[in-house]
């Protein structure tokens, strides 16, 4: 497995937790419906959020994901490692939306080597991907810094953390989230946007733990992460919109212990638990 200073993950573990209605691009992995026949539209309202089928599923279902090695230099292997890791994130989410009853359909994967302006905004300063959901897709920005060395195991939690906002839109989640926060003031908007944040980081470490073992992750590594996030995880934004980095931890260390979507319900935790 490949390793990183710690210091070295302050733009790759940080950054790329970027969302927008709007969305936009080319798709190197064209979205398709899962093929079950019961599906249903997602739920709306609070209950989308607070009481989500998803909850009731168990534990996650296991891709069995085996990513490869992530050599240094090596854009092809780069590029082949974010869609394997997708592929993943993809077999895992279909059977868990299919448990739930829930339509879905994959998102899109476009790798890129350059910053581009896209309809959600400008490319944030510092960031390594973003989901667009207007277009269902997640971007991965491959850069020279990752090349010379990079972190699989950051890597593949930013790549989920992204498809944790793609789970929460196909879920129905963020019709509530975007409605609420629309018609809330400066601090509930926080909040919301706290609560929608923290949850995709549980989704996260949902699925970094059920790779574990194939990945396969070692245990002082993951430990690093998360104390990593302790400590600098609020470090990178202006406003507390993400959370505090000991509440980030907190939620990555409930997903990974549990391993089921419905240890991440951020929408019914008490206010002391999203600050």
């Amino acid at each position: 497995m490949m390793t990183s200073p710690l210091r070295k993950l302050s733009s790759l573990l940080a950054a790329g937790l970027v969302f927008s209605l709007v969305g936009m691009g080319s798709a190197e992995a064209s979205a398709q419906p899962a093929p079950a026949a019961s599906q249903s539209a997602p739920p709306s309202g609070k209950l989308a959020a607070t009481a989500n089928p998803l909850y009731k599923t168990g534990r996650l279902a296991d891709s069995h994901c085996q990513p490869g090695d992530l050599p240094s230099g090596s854009t092809a292997a780069y590029k082949s490692f974010l869609t394997k890791m997708t592929n993943c994130l993809n077999a895992s989410w279909t059977s868990q939306f299919r448990k739930a009853g829930l339509s879905f359909s994959k998102p899109r994967l476009r790798i890129i080597t350059r910053k581009v302006k896209t309809p959600c905004g400008a490319w944030s300063t510092g960031a390594d991907g973003l989901y667009c959901s207007g277009d269902k897709t997640m971007y991965m920005l491959i850069t020279k810094d990752q090349l010379r060395q990079p972190f699989a195991l950051g890597i593949a939690r930013l790549m989920a953390h992204e498809y944790g906002h793609h789970v929460q839109q196909m879920s129905g989640i963020w019709n509530y989230y975007w409605a609420a926060r629309n018609s809330s003031g400066t601090a509930a908007g926080l909040q919301l946007s706290r609560r929608s944040e923290l949850q995709a980081e549980c989704f996260s470490s949902v699925f970094m733990s059920t790779i574990a073992d194939d990945m396969p992750i070692d245990q002082q590594q993951w430990d690093g992460v998360v104390d990593w996030f302790r400590k600098n995880g609020a470090k990178s934004w202006p406003q507390n919109d993400h959370g505090k980095g000991p509440t980030q931890a907190a939620w990555m260390e409930r997903g990974y212990k549990y391993a089921m979507p419905g240890a991440c319900n951020t929408w019914k935790a008490s206010a002391g638990n999203v600050t």
